[in-house]
């Protein structure tokens, strides 16, 4: 059995030989670029303060707590609160610190979400062609005719505002930009000769798609999702800012900037400070974004 099973792990490895190689090249050249490195350690970097939260942040009570602080209200920055504090009080650190966890949960959530439903229908539109390709392509467009942005303030104004309901208009709202890219790649695909082969001798559909066509198709999409992280994070602050993504007393950097907008620029901690943190959160998902896309692409590779 174990035998059996080492044959069948060198035979996958003689038949993507060339991918694989691809993939190492791939990965060296993400090694190499500046860019890509400075992006991924602050992403790690924002990772580590979201797990670690309850014991980084200097008052971790404070993090969604509503009470007034009275004698705290509205302080500079100082060596008791590095950001100052806000109307009630509450220090803004621990609630950026906070904020971390939410525009991180959002991310995944958003992406995991968006890839789940858009490839797999990406997959079969490519593959399958046919009337099955122009439903749901047809779908797509329905989406896709609205500005994304437009579209996620529309769906949680109609269903209610909250953090859930953002998540899942901004979802909505995105998926069919993954099932485009993978229908295009899927095309490209299943012209190959190893897909025609299983296609002679009778494998199904949906193994030809998730074993042969999807994991050759997957890599620009990874830069996408990389791309979209960032993305994700500017419209749920957007939301935040509007009041239709998280509400109070969430420590939501969107939505601190909202509460703060009426005292600045005399409070200008309360504003700048969640927007330092939004501009480099989405800049790190961008620049690792980017260099995925350069070490991925050929085309870009050759220049």
């Amino acid at each position: 059995m174990v035998n059996q099973g080492k044959r069948r792990i060198g035979k996958w490895l003689e038949e993507h030989e060339s991918q694989i190689r691809e993939f190492k090249h791939s990965l060296h050249l993400l090694r190499k670029n500046p860019l890509s490195v400075a992006g991924l350690i602050i992403i790690l970097t924002l990772v580590i303060v979201a797990i670690f939260a309850p014991y980084i942040s200097p008052y971790p009570e404070q993090a969604t707590d509503p009470n007034l602080v009275k004698e705290e209200i509205l302080l500079s920055p100082s060596q008791h609160h590095l950001m100052g504090t806000d109307r009630l009080g509450r220090d803004i650190l621990t609630r950026i610190i906070y904020g971390t966890r939410i525009a991180l949960t959002v991310v995944v959530f958003v992406i995991a979400l968006g890839l789940l439903i858009g490839v797999p229908l990406g997959a079969i539109a490519g593959t399958c062609g046919g009337k099955i390709d122009t439903v749901i392509m047809r779908i797509c467009d329905v989406f896709l005719s609205f500005p994304s942005l437009l579209l996620i303030i529309i769906i949680v104004a109609v269903i209610g505002p909250s953090l859930m309901h953002a998540m899942l208009a901004i979802v909505i709202s995105w998926w069919p930009w993954y099932t485009r890219i993978i229908r295009n790649e899927a095309i490209s695909v299943k012209e190959r000769a190893y897909v025609k082969a299983a296609n002679s001798i009778g494998v199904p559909k949906l193994t030809i798609v998730f074993r042969h066509i999807l994991p050759n198709c997957i890599a620009p999409v990874i830069t996408q999702a990389t791309l979209d992280g960032g993305a994700v994070i500017l419209s749920l602050a957007g939301l935040g800012f509007l009041g239709l993504g998280a509400q109070p007393p969430s420590p939501d950097w969107g939505l601190m900037i909202a509460t703060s907008r009426g005292t600045f620029p005399l409070s200008w901690w309360w504003t700048t400070f969640p927007g330092l943190a939004i501009f480099l959160a989405a800049l790190s998902f961008n620049l690792l974004g980017d260099a995925f896309r350069d070490a991925f692409d050929p085309r870009l590779r050759r220049r």
